[in-house]
């Protein structure tokens, strides 16, 4: 059993204050109790933010080489415990061994590496005549992450901030605490100076609210749903600190008419249904030309049909369990409500698949004959759930891409890459991957409308956390 009953604060693991609570850690295969977490209270807040702030005057007055040198380290020992936190993944979200070690920890390396690379050539001044253009750190930084790729969000967010000259206090998901607790081991072990980085467990209503909302935090980057970064907004909004938000999505996968229809609708379900559906950028919306729309639904269905569900720890299975009850809930809930509305399912559906009688799995689901105004065609689910839509004309397919809340991602497939290009042009997402392409960790990530604001990765990242001062009439 584990026992997370500590945060990280100022520089050692400290026992949870007497306002703590304390939770169950569930393992999402078996939905057996595996551990405690304990969930912080104001009082633990009020240290966090405390040596964050204690911190920072020393901190953001340190050279690029220092903070370098620091991320280096931080990279060695994330290296050295990479098996670990492969297993750590596995076993708090569900996520199969295979993706934990091929996708969720290279991506955490990953974000590391390329703000290392970033920070090596940022500019953090300019001149103009007699005026020097300052980029400073903005403050204490809160962290929220999530639980679906936690230790990407978490890399994602930690090493822009102590790049830039931050510190910060990170609150990761208690739905996924295990990892979190081996990445403040790895800052530990990397001699990441007292108060630098902190991190302390909690619900969004307790700390999630106490840190959006204190006078000493001067910035929020938080990756969640909508109605989470709204409620850190307007927790925010009355001490006027930034808030930097990456949402939730209902990405358009537009398959235009010249496209390799088996390729596009093949890998559109793969991408769809990979980490069992729970992506912000998951193409979970086909959109299909009416001519080719019967072809594509039985492709669809049938590379639904052929994956693999089961536990995550077995080597065939491409598919593991929701990472938590309330997820397998929700995700069970839109099903249900996919077919009262009359869509038609052509895979999966309701309940777990066959021979799973507990954990948290859902079937890989496919709907057909979805019409724009239903609500699995307008709210996140968060699970292995595709919608499929036909379209018109090349006109209509892109107005029913756009027809959405959301805009972090989009997709689109053609044989022709200029028509590709184009028509990306015209989608109103913060990131549009042609043809499969993957995602560039060095190229701005974020949202357009509900799917927030700010954007994250490479130079960006490291930009979020910095504010502009004039120097005017400088020597």
């Amino acid at each position: 059993m584990k026992q997370l009953k500590q945060f990280y604060i100022d520089g050692a693991w400290v026992e949870a204050s007497s306002s703590a609570t304390y939770v169950d850690i569930v393992d999402p295969a078996t939905e057996a109790v595996v551990g405690t977490l304990a969930m912080g209270g104001p009082e633990d807040v009020e240290r966090a933010v405390a040596a964050a702030r204690a911190a920072f005057p020393a901190w953001s007055r340190t050279s690029r080489e220092t903070r370098l040198a620091l991320l280096e380290r931080v990279a060695q020992c994330y290296k050295a415990r990479m098996a670990d936190l492969a297993e750590a993944v596995t076993g708090e979200m569900g996520a199969p061994s295979w993706l934990s070690r091929e996708l969720h920890v290279p991506a955490g390396l990953g974000q590391i590496a390329t703000t290392i690379a970033a920070l090596k050539d940022f500019s953090f001044e300019t001149r103009r005549g007699s005026t020097s253009i300052v980029r400073e750190p903005v403050g204490v930084a809160a962290l929220i992450t999530p639980w679906n790729w936690p230790l990407n969000q978490i890399a994602a967010k930690v090493a822009p901030a102590l790049a830039a000259g931050c510190t910060v206090v990170l609150k990761p998901s208690e739905a996924a605490p295990l990892d979190a607790y081996l990445f403040a081991e790895i800052l530990h072990e990397a001699g990441v100076p007292r108060g630098v980085f902190n991190m302390i467990y909690g619900d969004g209503e307790r700390v999630g609210a106490a840190l959006s909302s204190h006078r000493h935090v001067d910035m929020v980057s938080i990756t969640g749903s909508t109605r989470a970064g709204v409620a850190v907004a307007i927790n925010a909004a009355p001490t006027v600190k930034r808030v930097a938000q990456e949402l939730g999505g209902k990405s358009p996968n537009l398959i235009l008419d010249d496209a390799d229809l088996a390729a596009a609708v093949s890998a559109g379900v793969a991408s769809c249904m990979m980490n069992s559906g729970q992506t912000c950028i998951a193409p979970t919306r086909m959109l299909v030309p009416r001519q080719h729309y019967a072809a594509a639904v039985d492709i669809a269905s049938a590379t639904a049909r052929a994956l693999s569900v089961g536990d995550p720890r077995e080597a065939a299975n491409k598919l593991g369990p929701m990472a938590n009850r309330a997820q397998f809930e929700r995700v069970q809930q839109m099903i249900s409500t996919g077919v009262s509305e009359g869509a038609r399912l052509v895979a999966g559906g309701p309940g777990r698949p066959d021979g799973l009688a507990r954990g948290f799995y859902v079937k890989p689901t496919v709907f057909a004959d979805v019409h724009p105004d239903m609500t699995i065609a307008r709210e996140e689910i968060f699970g292995p759930v595709l919608v499929m839509l036909p379209y018109e004309d090349e006109a209509h397919g892109i107005a029913l891409a756009n027809d959405t809340d959301y805009g972090l991602a989009a997709y689109v497939w053609s044989a022709d890459p200029a028509r590709a290009k184009r028509v990306a042009g015209e989608l109103r997402a913060g990131a549009v991957l042609i043809n499969g392409a993957r995602m560039d960790l060095s190229a701005p990530f974020g949202g357009y409308k509900a799917s927030g604001n700010g954007r994250e990765f490479g130079e960006y990242g490291i930009a979020e956390f910095l504010e502009f001062k004039s120097v005017v009439g400088a020597a």
